[in-house]
């Protein structure tokens, strides 16, 4: 190819489809500025853990810092401490048990406020926004007198009930988008074939929406792993989740830097696992219904 025709080539291509080539550049840079900046502070916490305390204590931080597993030994209670897998063991209970029953319940009301819809279904889903306006901490006072009065204080099945009331509005909100998205046609044709509506809800609108469903059960599964405020004022050895755990290295004297970013690789590995694991499925289930 010639200078000419070259040049004639560029100057055959729209003015529009040039800005909208340069627009999509500038938006590919921009989201991978914004992707390292969000993944570096992580990649820090990582190399961090790999430090001794006096190397990661240093100002300006030593990068080139001799590596080292001490930090994880120290959080595995090598050094005499406290052993982390009772924490990690309640975190991951309460949590597959908060999802499962937010689940279960959040199936049929979705089903009632998207197929089915109830009467005023829409003062229903704000009713369900509404209590998650409410603060947390606002609520701890009386959950801790409750707890204290009932003998639950210390309890893991009490961080289960308290994960499941704090999930279930946002996974109504999720699962009605979902389920909206379902043909009516096919629940009528299982209805008409006798399917009752546990049946329905099982064998037809859950593999339909099985993205969904999966979506939103990775996201209370990571809201329930990261909880930290009612586990730490509610639990004390015996249901001590992996967050109030976390906090237990945070000490008045001496370094705990290099150890607080080891246990934090270590509490954040299962919610990266499930998150890569499931993936294919949250992007599918979170654009689900995005394009009509």
């Amino acid at each position: 190819m010639t200078a000419s025709t070259a040049q004639a080539a560029v100057t055959a291509i729209p003015p529009s489809t040039r800005r909208a080539r340069r627009r999509g550049a500038a938006l590919g840079l921009l989201a991978w500025f914004t992707g390292i900046v969000f993944v570096l502070p992580v990649l820090w916490m990582v190399l961090t853990s790999f430090h001794s305390e006096s190397n990661a204590a240093t100002n300006p931080p030593s990068v080139t810092a001799p590596l080292t597993l001490d930090g994880y030994r120290e959080f595995f209670g090598a050094g005499g401490g406290a052993s982390p897998w009772p924490p990690l063991l309640n975190s991951l209970g309460a949590s597959v048990f908060s999802t499962l029953f937010v689940l279960v319940l959040a199936l049929p009301a979705a089903y009632a406020l998207s197929i089915r819809r109830v009467r005023k279904w829409t003062d229903v889903m704000f009713f369900f926004l509404s209590t998650k306006m409410l603060p947390v901490v606002a609520g701890l006072l009386p959950v801790f007198l409750f707890a204290k009065d009932t003998g639950f204080l210390d309890n893991i099945w009490l961080l289960v009930i308290l994960y499941t009331s704090m999930n279930l509005p946002i996974a109504v909100w999720m699962m009605q988008s979902f389920l909206a998205d379902i043909p009516v046609s096919v629940i009528e044709a299982a209805q008409m074939d006798g399917a009752r509506l546990p049946t329905v809800l099982v064998r037809v609108i859950a593999p339909i929406a099985g993205p969904g469903i999966a979506a939103t059960s990775l996201i209370c599964f990571i809201f329930s792993w990261n909880e930290m405020l009612f586990a730490q004022v509610l639990t004390g050895v015996v249901a001590q989740t992996a967050p109030a755990f976390l906090t237990g290295f945070v000490t008045s004297q001496g370094l705990f830097l290099a150890q607080v970013c080891a246990a934090s690789v270590v509490i954040s590995l299962p919610v990266l696992a499930a998150g890569f694991a499931a993936q294919d499925k949250l992007v599918q289930g979170l654009s689900l219904g995005a394009v009509k």
